[in-house]
């Protein structure tokens, strides 16, 4: 009877572990060139150790239930034999295995090269903080750059390189829908190359450790049409505009006099904050958005 019970409950934990695959973010939802590469070596890993697991639990199943009884009903446990079945089972399949994977992720990383700095033309900077994620936008003339915070828009279609820096300790840029996790060390600059196949809300998530807050500190990269994005980007050149409606009027007051200034900055508002996250159009951020629809 305990037997059946750990297989039932083997089985509904392999069940829960499965349905985590289909939460946005995961690596299994590719959305853009890169992460369909990791997609394709990550499936054929989890199928193969896959296969190998339920190889090694039938033979321990097998072991188990056929060979019962006393030990006067068996061979002696000096009879020999076997040596076979544990060279070729316990070092040989499995360094074929290993050696397979080994290579294949060889060749995925040789997809991914390592550029010089002068070899680099980012279009993005992302600099980590405890624990937001500051987005500065650098091509163009100075006038036509500017800078968010947790939020970075992308044109389908189109490679976008990213510049990766950390202010103060040790992040890690994680987006498993479009790339791989990228560190970000202090005073070392990494790149990364994403590009979003079709539109859509991506999100990720700092992926080391990084102080009491790691865990709020998340990411969604926007990819939109290039006309959209376009005209995304124009927008952000703009002023902020003055409140206009009644609800506006006090939400300002409320910015300006409360403790948001102490961590977040608005174009318009003259009072500013240290190491401030720059929010020019706080209508345009859907994640903003989205949070504020919840805490409704």
């Amino acid at each position: 009877m305990n037997f059946w019970r750990f297989i039932s409950g083997t089985g509904i934990g392999l069940l829960l572990l499965l349905a985590g695959c289909g939460d946005p973010q995961s690596m299994f939802h590719a959305a853009g060139p890169a992460a369909h590469r990791i997609s394709q070596l990550g499936a054929f890993i989890f199928i193969l150790f896959g296969v190998a697991a339920v190889i090694t639990i039938g033979m321990l199943l097998i072991a188990g239930l056929s060979h019962r009884g006393t030990l006067d009903w068996h061979a002696p446990w000096n009879a020999g034999g076997g040596h076979s079945f544990v060279l070729y089972g316990g070092l040989v399949i499995p360094g074929i295995i290993l050696f397979v994977v080994f290579v294949l992720s060889l060749q995925r990383m040789t997809l991914f090269p390592l550029r010089r700095r002068q070899q680099m033309n980012p279009n993005i900077l992302v600099i980590g903080h405890q624990w937001w994620w500051e987005v500065r936008y650098l091509r163009g003339p100075a006038d036509q750059r500017f800078t968010t915070a947790n939020e970075i828009h992308i044109p389908t279609g189109r490679p976008v390189e990213i510049a990766l820096q950390s202010a103060d300790v040790i992040h890690s840029f994680w987006v498993p829908a479009l790339h791989g996790k990228v560190e970000m060390i202090p005073g070392l600059t990494n790149y990364l190359r994403v590009e979003a196949s079709r539109p859509g809300g991506y999100q990720g998530q700092c992926a080391e450790y990084c102080g009491a807050q790691h865990a709020h500190m998340r990411l969604l990269i926007v990819a939109q049409p290039p006309a959209v994005y376009q005209a995304w980007r124009n927008l952000q050149l703009q002023p902020a505009q003055p409140p206009a409606s009644p609800q506006a009027v006090q939400g300002k007051e409320v910015f300006l006099h409360a403790a948001c200034p102490l961590c977040h900055n608005r174009s318009g508002a003259r009072r500013g904050g240290r190491q401030s996250r720059s929010r020019p159009h706080p209508s345009c951020r859907p994640a903003i958005y989205r949070r504020q629809q919840l805490s409704q």
